[in-house]
């Protein structure tokens, strides 16, 4: 049973910065999605960059995709621990970052209604955080490499 438990959270770490990934994502982009749609009605032009602005919390569900398949490998006792810790951790950051990424991006679209010419110092901030899902991102793919197994063929 111990066994089964220690292999069940290798699993779970590998898919871990996906599902996390995609949940802050949605979050993210319902939030900057819902400020985007109120926009449009107080708005003359500019739609198209409210409505990509709402997008930019996607890019955390694309680094949990490419870091579940860097920690795709045969699960085994020994790697089942650094499987479920790297994709725990780079996970959490990853829907926190999209979580908050989504309420930077309705700020600046909230910002923006009234003073466009602001946008891009507005959009700022969501940038800054999106970094942070990078570091992750990074920080999973070359700890993710020294895992014991290596990555699956």
């Amino acid at each position: 049973m111990e066994t089964f438990v220690i292999l069940s959270l290798g699993w779970a770490g590998i898919f871990l910065p996906t599902a996390l990934g995609a949940i802050g994502s949605i979050v993210g982009c319902a939030r900057a999605g819902q400020a985007a749609s109120g926009a449009l009605l107080d708005v003359e032009g500019g739609y198209g960059r409210l409505v990509g602005a709402s997008a930019l919390p996607s890019s955390q569900t694309i680094y949990g995709i490419v870091v579940t398949m860097q920690l795709n490998r045969v699960v085994t006792i020994e790697a089942s621990p650094g499987l479920f810790a790297v994709g725990l951790l780079v996970g959490l950051a990853l829907i926190f970052s999209a979580i908050l990424q989504g309420s930077c991006c309705a700020s600046a679209i909230n910002t923006t209604k009234s003073k466009p010419e602001v946008f891009g110092l507005a959009i700022a901030p969501a940038a800054i955080v999106e970094g942070f899902a990078v570091f992750a991102f990074i920080f999973a793919m070359i700890v993710g490499g020294g895992i014991p197994g290596g990555p699956a063929n």
